[in-house]
């Protein structure tokens, strides 16, 4: 199979953000999307744009060079949906997945084939799909570096899911994971971690493979949660949607000075035997900032989440002042003390027991766009 991969300078970022859209009165996911994109111009392809299901848009930023570029851009494409869904009376959400409701009553795009090929061969888990996500280009110069990307942000892809967690509840129900999604989004048969292929053309093999076996027809039906794209990117794909810009910048700060830090120290990041890569994932979508994984830093063969998000904090501090993202990468620590959002959603759930609470709250982080300030204890 033929894949192009068009040069992009190197590091560059785009950010694509997923959002549901909501009865803020009844907190139901809603298939309003439709008619709020009746306002663009390109509902496909433009920077807001409709997604798989008709209650969720995606907002997609250009190309930038700093982080703190993308997520103002990213903030004015979502002032603009806010603005849409009041007048429309309705709201926008960046979660995972909704808490309660049932996920086969959401309705597909039907305009788009693509989307209905997942649903026809997916089946019952196609129809579980009521999940959104935050997904992170970095550019690459040279497709030589694609594949060995490739594999290093997977093996740091347990941080990303974590740090992101924002889908504990799932049809009413604590799942006891800190991202549902993660768990869902795997199930079909071109998802989850990448293939050990380590050159492009192992690559291109792999994927005309897939196409004789009647598994894709096109590359973009390979939707590992880290993988090359013919826009001459890498793109993550591991992450929940999450409700704030702080969480937005910090996220993509990370991701783009690990890009550096990874060039620039060839054969120091631990490998991770690949059963090892599969066992990081689980546990960091089940006990997100809480998980111990294995193999995450050099010379340690278990380390806590948190203490492996502090051990690259350090390493990559020097790199993120050269792309200007040293103030967005000191946002991890914001978020690892406030919690991501998972820990934010079960400490409004404790204090009141109440989804719908719950949903609100999420609601009111994605329109302030920062983190609410940690409450104080007396």
């Amino acid at each position: 199979m033929k894949i192009d991969f068009a040069s992009s300078a190197f590091a560059t970022l785009g950010l694509e953000w997923e959002l549901a859209l909501v009865d803020p009165a009844t907190g139901e996911q809603v298939p309003v999307a439709p008619r709020l994109l009746e306002r663009v111009e390109d509902p496909k392809t433009g920077p807001i744009r409709g997604e798989f299901l008709d209650s969720m848009v995606e907002l997609v930023t250009g190309v930038h060079a700093e982080v703190g570029g993308a997520v103002a851009e990213l903030e004015r494409l979502r002032d603009r949906v806010l603005t849409w869904c009041e007048a429309d009376g309705v709201a926008a959400v960046g979660m995972g997945a909704h808490p309660w409701q049932d996920p086969r009553s959401q309705r597909c795009d039907q305009s788009n084939p693509q989307y209905r090929d997942v649903l026809r061969a997916g089946g019952w888990w196609a129809e579980q799909l009521a999940i959104n996500g935050l997904h992170i280009h970095i550019g690459l110069d040279d497709k030589g570096l694609a594949l060995p990307l490739t594999q290093a942000l997977a093996r740091f892809c347990p941080l990303l899911i974590a740090l992101s967690a924002s889908s504990p509840f799932w049809l009413g129900a604590d799942t006891g994971f800190a991202s549902q999604r993660t768990m869902l989004f795997q199930q079909l048969p071109t998802n989850g971690l990448p293939w050990p292929i380590s050159t492009w053309e192992e690559y291109l093999a792999h994927a005309e493979d897939l196409r004789l076996a009647g598994m894709i027809d096109n590359p973009t039906q390979i939707r590992w949660d880290v993988r090359p794209t013919a826009l001459g990117t890498v793109e993550i794909r591991v992450m929940d949607s999450v409700p704030t810009l702080t969480e937005v910048g910090a996220l993509a700060a990370l991701a783009q000075s690990f890009t550096i830090w990874f060039t620039r120290n060839p054969g120091r990041q631990p490998q991770g035997r690949q059963w090892f890569l599969k066992e990081n994932k689980w546990r960091s979508a089940r006990y997100g900032i809480d998980a111990e994984l294995i193999e995450a830093v050099p010379g340690e063969f278990t380390t806590t989440l948190r203490e492996a998000a502090q051990w690259w904090l350090d390493e990559l501090r020097p790199i993120a002042p050269e792309l200007g993202c040293d103030a967005e990468l000191e946002d991890i620590t914001t978020v690892l003390d406030a919690g991501p959002s998972c820990t934010r959603q079960r400490t409004v759930h404790a204090g009141c027991g109440n989804l719908t609470d719950v949903l609100r709250s999420v609601i009111d982080e994605t329109r302030a766009g920062v983190l609410p300030s940690p409450r104080r204890t007396e």
